[in-house]
């Protein structure tokens, strides 16, 4: 089982914003969308670019190489070139600090 990694103190993540952090080796993406935080893998699943860096709209993120939409609260892969979700992780504010955990492995 991973540890919970420490993103940001809660209000340094403002709402729109993202922050890519390692967790155990994999990338994640923690996102701030109206005051709810959402953590998906910084992966696109087409080609293995990264996402941050892409425009956020509304709920989604749009792949800054090829364009493809995901949905940051699902991971849902919402249009060509990317088909496949991706991973989302489990996000919790404890003593006012965001914190995410890769729990694909539990």
């Amino acid at each position: 089982m991973s540890d919970w990694v420490s993103v940001a103190r809660a209000g340094e993540l403002a709402p729109g914003q993202c922050k890519s952090v390692d967790v155990d080796g994999a990338q994640v993406a923690v996102f701030n969308l109206g005051g709810r935080y959402y953590a998906i893998e910084d992966v696109c699943t087409h080609d293995g670019g990264q996402l941050t860096g892409g425009s956020i709209e509304g709920s989604e993120i749009v792949c800054p190489r090829h364009g493809a939409r995901f949905c940051i609260k699902t991971g849902a892969a919402l249009t060509a070139p990317a088909y496949e979700a991706a991973a989302t992780f489990p996000v919790r504010i404890e003593n006012g600090v965001v914190e995410v955990r890769d729990d694909r492995w539990d």
